[in-house]
């Protein structure tokens, strides 16, 4: 779930965002409806320099009993420190981590690896490449994907969430190549974003990607697909789901 000034928002390409509702309401029926894990992004807190509110994050975890990350302007160990003790299971970095990537190592320290996703925006250009981009796709970089991902993992993220730029809200599927070469050669678990528009793409997901999560977002949001008819339907396809 994107968070904008308290309310879920979606876009298509990351821009264009329409509303999409409360997210503590929406978090609860999806914990309902069987989803494993939410996570919260706050997409303008670095933009805007205003930390992910705390306030949100504990009104969240006394609705909703599954696993929860929050994302969105965390730049220090004291920042996890508020989240956490706020209800979040997991805390997400991006920009702030990629900007000075000591962070990782320290959050990993104080908190342990498992807590720790690296969100990677990436972007691929015309000369074939998927490049970083930063602060909610608005800053271009000229590091390739791979290349950060493998250092974050090396410095202790125990998870990636790998948005595509390309994909996202287009409803056309998830970047099988990019997603495929990250699941496979990091040591760790890659949640792929962006893209999910139909049951299949999320077949084609794990069984082509070998990711070890699909996350989804407008397709839940404007109910055009049901986590129980997902979770049925990946399981008819003998792919390992908590049903």
């Amino acid at each position: 779930m994107d968070i904008k000034d308290g309310r879920t928002v979606k876009g298509t390409n990351f821009i264009n965002l329409r509303d999409a509702g409360d997210p503590v309401e929406l978090g609860a029926l999806y914990a309902r409806e069987g989803a494993d894990e939410l996570v919260f992004l706050d997409i303008t807190a670095t933009v805007e320099k205003r930390k992910t509110l705390s306030e949100l994050v504990n009104k969240i975890a006394h609705h909703v009993n599954i696993p929860f990350t929050v994302g969105g302007g965390i730049s220090s160990v004291d920042d996890v420190s508020v989240l956490l003790q706020n209800g979040a299971d997991k805390i997400s970095v991006n920009t702030s981590a990629f900007k000075r990537p000591q962070l990782i190592n320290d959050l990993s320290k104080e908190f342990g690896s498992q807590c720790v996703v690296l969100a990677i925006d990436t972007k691929k250009e015309e000369d074939e490449e998927w490049y970083v981009y930063l602060n909610g796709g608005r800053t271009k970089t000229e590091k390739k994907c791979f290349e950060w991902a493998t250092e974050a993992v090396d410095r202790g993220a125990g998870e990636i969430l790998l948005t595509s730029m390309n994909h996202d809200g287009t409803k056309n599927g998830f970047a099988i190549e990019i997603t495929k070469l990250l699941s496979e050669q990091l040591p760790v678990p890659v949640i792929a974003s962006g893209g999910a528009g139909s049951l299949d793409h999320f077949v084609e997901v794990f069984e082509e990607a070998s990711a070890d999560a699909a996350l989804a977002a407008s397709i839940f949001h404007f109910k055009e697909i049901a986590i129980p008819d997902l979770k049925k339907y990946l399981f008819s396809r003998q792919i390992p789901v908590r049903m």
